[in-house]
């Protein structure tokens, strides 16, 4: 297994700023000294994800997650400790050195997600020469896409469109020359491979054959995987000949559920004034981008789930559907807009009158950047759009008509947070379905009463022969000397040999990751060997470890009298060890009889010594 050596992390470190890091993922915005974002481990409405650049750390104040650049790759792009920092060095140009006899990473241990990650760079790179070419398949598609979907050569080479060969065999060859393994080329999802079958060109038939290809990108900027559009040039024998778009299936690096097609571009244009602008393909916001409109976002043709949601609320709250005017375009309007409103989005629909029948793609060829600000003129906010398309003619309904839509409108309202915004929801649909507001309110509360209840009896629902486990309380360890005596020795080294001296090792609580780090970090000190609290990567055995220093890392304690507070926690190590015994003591004491075969005067003397103790407490000696 290669070895990074230390040097070559530290230097990792010290080139590759933790912001540029995490920007990749998060949007950040500068707070003071610091950078401050949503965090992209959990879902959070408030931004509680802080990045301070001079130190090096991130930390959530949320879910309390904590790390360095190193862990922030291997979570977010699940990765291990030497694949992470081979990422990093690979992309800010870092050279990464092993320690002599320790080898670089074979092609054995190489990730296979990172194999199919070079592959599907190798494809795009391929597709899009193939496009580019002066062949019978370059030629017919340059035409296809200038002619027929009047896009122009620049978006094409911003976008690397590709075009697949009828015969599908030259992809195989490039990749098979590239020596990948086996495992990585039957994963990838380019090809079908026979079950069983030898390596060999022979094996592999190309999953795209004659079909222009665009290549998705995640949210980083990496290929994951294709859509592929139908041409002229799809042979007959195509087993998905009549589809007209073929995507990828899922890979070790592509789930379509968590991916929205031009997220990594758009990302960067959102802003205040600028929201996200959902559209329904990939054509879509290619011709969106083509006129300018550079906030548009598409689905991996499938409906919008809440994964896409929850990573769109990372970087913006903002956004605007722009499906397309028919009913199928309406009906997934209406699949995004609960989800939206229970992810916090803030929604607006654009063109999104019942009686509208507009397509994004042929707007925007047609009247270009001027198209979209026309359409947003008549935006409809979520409830003016759900009240709309569940009931067109209000003035025209019934009472039971407009009672069944008032129940799918609260159901709505019930995905939504915040008191506030229900209350504006409820007074919106009151005033566009003609209801008054009281009547609107009165049933809202009653309908959410019963889901509250509902969500309550669902645990009652346990079988009464089962045995319900009640977990023991947790204690805080937050609040234990030894965690407190670790942030003294990671602010104020100077503390760290004198206390190693000082304080016996077996008063440690080694059952808790503060304890054994401080246990692990004294002896260090002890021994002359400490690294030094920017070099402590050798040192943590855990992720659990890793992420405790960093988050005790990142805030500067304001601490006075450093020493004071050592021996304050000195003194509580010492009484915790000591006043058990206090206890036995008086316990036994109180039970000898004249028979018994205790020695009270022992005991007695023990205890006057405990005593003594506590009264002068273990303190660090004077500087």
């Amino acid at each position: 297994m290669p070895v990074i050596k230390p040097t070559c992390l530290r230097d990792l470190k010290l080139r590759v700023n933790i912001v540029d890091v995490v920007g990749r993922v998060a949007t950040l915005r500068k707070a003071g000294s610091r950078f401050k974002g949503l965090c992209p481990f959990h879902n959070e409405k408030s931004p509680s994800f802080h990045v301070d650049p001079d130190k090096g750390f991130y930390k959530c104040f949320g879910c309390g997650k904590a790390g360095d650049i190193i862990s922030f790759v291997r979570e977010t792009e699940q990765l291990t400790f030497t694949e992470a920092i081979e990422t990093l060095g690979k992309r800010f140009n870092v050279p990464i050195e092993y320690e002599e006899g320790s080898g670089g990473p074979s092609r054995e241990e190489r990730s296979l997600r990172q194999e199919i990650f070079d592959i599907h760079e190798t494809a795009a790179e391929h597709f899009h020469q193939v496009f580019k070419s002066a062949t019978l398949t370059g030629d017919w598609m340059r035409d296809y896409w200038t002619e027929k979907r009047h896009f122009t050569h620049e978006i094409s080479d911003e976008f690397k469109i590709g075009a697949a060969e009828p015969t599908g065999s030259e992809l195989a060859a490039a990749l098979l020359k590239k020596k990948h393994s086996e495992e990585a080329l039957r994963q990838c999802g380019l090809f079908f491979v026979r079950d069983g079958a030898m390596l060999s060109l022979n094996s592999f038939k190309s999953r795209f054959r004659g079909r222009l290809m665009i290549p998705i990108r995640d949210h980083q900027g990496r290929v994951v995987a294709f859509t592929a559009r139908q041409t002229d040039l799809t042979p007959e024998d195509d087993p998905a000949r009549e589809a007209k778009y073929v995507n990828s299936p899922e890979t070790p690096i592509f789930t379509k559920g968590n991916l929205l097609f031009n997220l990594d571009r758009a990302r960067s244009n959102v802003g205040e004034g600028k929201p996200f602008v959902l559209v329904e393909g990939q054509l879509d916001a290619l011709r969106s981008w083509s006129v300018g409109l550079k906030t548009a976002i598409a689905p991996q043709g499938t409906s919008i789930t809440e994964g896409q949601l929850v990573l769109l609320r990372r970087y913006h709250t903002q956004v605007e559907c722009f499906f397309d005017g028919d009913s199928a375009g309406q009906k997934a309007a209406l699949r995004f807009l609960p989800m939206a409103l229970k992810a916090g989005l803030e929604v607006r629909f654009l063109g999104g009158a019942t009686d509208t029948k507009i397509d994004p793609d042929l707007l925007f060829l047609e009247k270009g950047l001027a198209g979209y600000e026309e359409v947003k003129k008549s935006a409809l906010s979520s409830m003016a759009f759900a009240c709309r398309a569940l009931l067109p003619s209000p003035e025209t309904a019934t009472p039971e008509q407009k009672a069944r839509i008032a129940t799918e409108i609260h159901a709505l309202i019930l995905n939504v947070e915040s008191e506030v915004a229900r209350s504006q929801f409820l007074a919106e649909a009151a005033s566009i379905l003609r209801l008054p507001l009281s009547a609107l309110q009165k049933d809202f509360d009653h309908q959410r009463l019963r889901h509250d209840r509902q969500q309550t009896a669902r645990p009652a629902q346990l079988s009464s022969e089962e045995p319900l486990e009640v977990p023991a309380p947790k204690i805080d360890t937050r609040d234990t000397p030894e965690h407190h005596l670790l942030i003294l020795i990671l602010h104020f080294e100077q503390l760290g040999a004198p206390l190693g001296r000082t304080l016996p090792h077996e008063w440690i609580d080694l059952t808790h990751p503060a304890g054994v780090l401080l246990n692990r970090f004294l002896a260090e000190f002890e021994q002359d060997a400490w690294p030094g609290r920017d070099h402590l990567d050798d040192l943590l055995e855990t992720a659990e470890e890793r992420t405790l220093v960093a988050s005790l890392l990142f805030e500067t304690p304001q601490i006075d009298d450093p020493a004071k507070v050592a021996n304050f926690g000195l003194a509580q190590l010492q009484s915790r060890r000591l006043e058990p015994r206090i206890r036995q003591i008086e316990l036994a004491l109180a039970n000898t009889t004249a028979d018994s075969n205790v020695d009270a005067n022992s005991l007695f003397k023990e205890l006057l010594d405990i005593k003594r103790q506590l009264r002068a407490p273990l303190r660090l000696p004077a500087a």
